[in-house]
């Protein structure tokens, strides 16, 4: 169900819309960790590793696809802000073009280049042949994840949360049995895990197209909106290419950083993986608020509608605040038992540790990423999303040469606090900008 964010509470409004958001990001994230989990448990540490070190690099394209996405989630939303259903269906026929033309040549590439990629990793040697075999096949889910992205933004940019996250609890419990019958029952490998995720992706996908069709017919492309637009796309780029690049900036830096992590050994790179998971599952949610007061924003600004912004800015920070609550108690009092769950009772004793006490600093550190996505929720829907690029680009760049410097001498114990060094300069340098474009808002707005 479409929602008209132009009228009414902004922060109810917010709440609505950012909770299915926050519930889709778990889910998403359950239908990554339960591959882990079950690879842990009934494939054993290497496997683990393997998905480890993998990981970083899916998640460098997945990112990229959402970020461009995200952008044009931007151009929808001020389409559907101002009422016209024409254009909204004109630029997600464009999104969805474009998305095809960049989506199967990297799906090609990736496969080709995986081994490269893995070793330039330093992936060790005793995982490296099923690291390869497990980042093949879940490349083929690259086209998949761009659909449903696209289709999911457009429902989004409408106001509607709702959907996409029925479609996500779907092929997340999807995932999660086939996992447990084909990996758990039958005692299949690392390559029937891959497969599960993309069956998953595929799943959601075609899910969103059948529902766009016979629910939503007025929001869903006809063909005629599939040819290119150039004004529409140039808009379309114009907001999702520093969007994508924003994203894929994140990625670039953890494979980065997982370069060092794998230097030291298969139980730190099992450890790495298991507290990673969980730090999606404090920092992905926080972007869905971010996402929230992105659509939000945009709607208002395609409605002129400039008295509720701020407030909708406002309600975004009380949000991220009491996430930060939740998830940093859970991360600091239930952290050994999160990451034992990764792990087989025979890996437990090197692995569990490591990722408790990496946890018991993050719990704090978690607050930070709160701040930096309701800041950049709000730049990416005024339109000002070279800002987040830059910010993100800095925040990565402090991390990555962070880890570089200390992650060899301190071990992994270091990385929490190279990431609390990224995002505190990112905060510096946004929050004194964010009043430097109120004021000069404000002052444009009083001579028009």
């Amino acid at each position: 169900m479409t929602r008209d964010m132009t009228i009414g509470s902004p922060a109810r409004h917010l709440i609505t819309y950012a909770l299915p958001v926050l519930l889709g990001s778990w889910l998403q994230l359950a239908y990554n960790a339960v591959d882990s989990i079950i690879a842990g448990q009934f494939i054993g540490q290497d496997a683990l590793a393997a998905e480890g070190v993998a990981g970083p690099v899916m998640n460098l394209v997945i990112l990229a696809i959402s970020g461009l996405c995200v952008g044009a989630g931007v151009a929808m939303g001020e389409a559907f802000g101002a009422g016209d259903l024409s254009r909204f269906r004109r630029t997600l026929g464009g999104t969805l073009l474009l998305g095809l033309i960049i989506a199967l040549p990297v799906t090609l590439l990736g496969i080709l280049l995986t081994p490269l990629l893995l070793r330039l990793l330093q992936v060790p040697e005793d995982i490296f042949d099923i690291a390869v075999l497990y980042l093949r096949v879940t490349f083929l889910g690259a086209p998949f994840t761009f659909l449903y992205n696209a289709l999911a933004a457009g429902l989004k940019s409408a106001g509607d949360s709702r959907t996409p996250l029925r479609f996500l609890a779907f092929s997340s419990i999807l995932n999660a049995v086939l996992d447990l019958i084909f990996l758990g029952l039958l005692h299949f490998g690392i390559l029937c895990s891959a497969i599960t995720t993309v069956a998953a992706e595929a799943a959601s996908a075609l899910l969103a197209v059948f529902y766009m069709k016979r629910r939503t017919a007025e929001l869903m492309p006809a063909p005629g909106d599939l040819s290119p637009d150039r004004a529409l796309l140039r808009r379309v780029i114009g907001y999702g290419a520093p969007a994508a690049l924003q994203q894929a900036t994140q990625p670039i830096g953890k494979v980065l950083i997982q370069g060092q992590i794998d230097a030291l050994g298969v139980s730190a790179i099992a450890a790495f993986n298991a507290v990673t998971r969980v730090d999606d599952f404090a920092c992905v949610p926080e972007q869905g608020i971010g996402a929230a007061l992105s659509a939000y924003l945009a709607q208002n600004r395609g409605a002129n509608k400039e008295d509720r912004l701020r407030p909708g800015f406002c309600s975004a920070i009380l949000m991220e605040c009491a996430y930060w609550l939740l998830i940093g108690s859970v991360a600091f009092f239930l952290g050994k038992p999160i990451v034992a769950l990764f792990v087989r009772g025979q890996d437990a004793p090197g692995v569990v540790p490591l990722g408790a006490e990496y946890l018991s600093y993050m719990a704090f550190f978690y607050l930070l990423p709160g701040l930096t996505n309701a800041v950049q929720g709000f730049f990416r829907g005024m339109g000002k999303l070279y800002t987040t690029v830059l910010a993100t680009a800095v925040q990565i760049t402090v991390r990555t040469v962070s880890v570089y410097a200390l992650v060899p001498r301190y071990g992994l114990i270091a990385v929490p606090f190279c990431c609390a060094a990224g995002w505190t300069l990112m905060l510096l340098i946004e929050i004194p900008y964010y009043f430097h474009f109120i004021r000069k808002r404000a002052k444009s707005l009083e001579q028009t």
